[in-house]
């Protein structure tokens, strides 16, 4: 189930690519998938790696570790985009990249002895959301000129790097100690919400207006049905 679970979910980037190089989307339709992707994300980054270390009593190291990955995220995201001056698509492979390794490594450790449909909540919410900013950002970077075949390789390198990054969550951190794991799903959330703030919810806005905050609530219902589920 781990080499699937991974596979699914680092896999999204490449069909994202292909979708974004060869098929055709309108703006309103990509911003749409977008916000409701950036929605159940953001639900489940709470749901499935923030409160679940909340409850075990360590508020204080949790919010250390949540406020640690947003400002790691923002911080690498500025030097991507101010100081190395990363187009818009090449910053937005960059960002999924930075937020998709502490991400990818949550999901690995969440794969250990977790119920199925808790690890389903997380590893869709991470598909929903890789597959709209994938096709996006390949776009982009297309009509910068580079060649399809470069820009193919180019998410095709960031899901093998993700992927590398899940299975070290599974079997590397297999033994850490639950409450360091637990600070690692943590700086995990906060990258996550904090890239959704910076790149995906603005991107949605721009792209469809106000439907985009219907989209966001609708991705937050499937998040927590999902959740629902692996509660029962």
């Amino acid at each position: 189930m781990t080499i699937i679970v991974i596979l699914i979910v680092s896999g999204a980037l490449l069909i994202g690519a292909l979708w974004g190089l060869w098929g055709r989307i309108s703006d309103s339709t990509e911003g749409f998938l977008v916000a409701l992707a950036g929605g159940a994300l953001l639900i489940s980054a709470v749901l499935e790696l923030i409160y679940p270390s909340m409850e075990d009593g360590r508020v204080g190291w949790v919010l250390v570790s949540v406020l640690a990955g947003a400002v790691s995220f923002a911080l690498l995201d500025y030097l991507v985009k101010e100081k190395c001056a990363a187009g818009q698509g090449a910053g937005l492979l960059m960002a999924i990249t930075l937020d998709g390794v502490p991400e990818n490594l949550a999901l690995g450790v969440s794969l250990i002895g977790t119920a199925p449909m808790t690890v389903a909540a997380l590893s869709c919410s991470i598909f929903l959301s890789n597959l709209p900013e994938a096709a996006g950002g390949a776009r982009e970077m297309r009509e910068g000129k580079l060649s399809r075949r470069t820009v193919l390789l180019l998410w095709t390198a960031a899901a093998l790097l993700l992927s590398l990054a899940a299975l070290a969550g599974h079997w590397l951190l297999a033994d850490i100690d639950d409450a360091i794991l637990a600070y690692i799903r943590c700086f995990a959330g906060g990258a996550v919400v904090a890239s959704l703030a910076i790149e995906v919810f603005p991107k949605a806005f721009s792209k469809d207006n106000y439907w985009s905050g219907v989209a966001a609530a609708l991705g937050l219902v499937i998040a927590l049905f999902l959740h629902a589920l692996g509660e029962g």
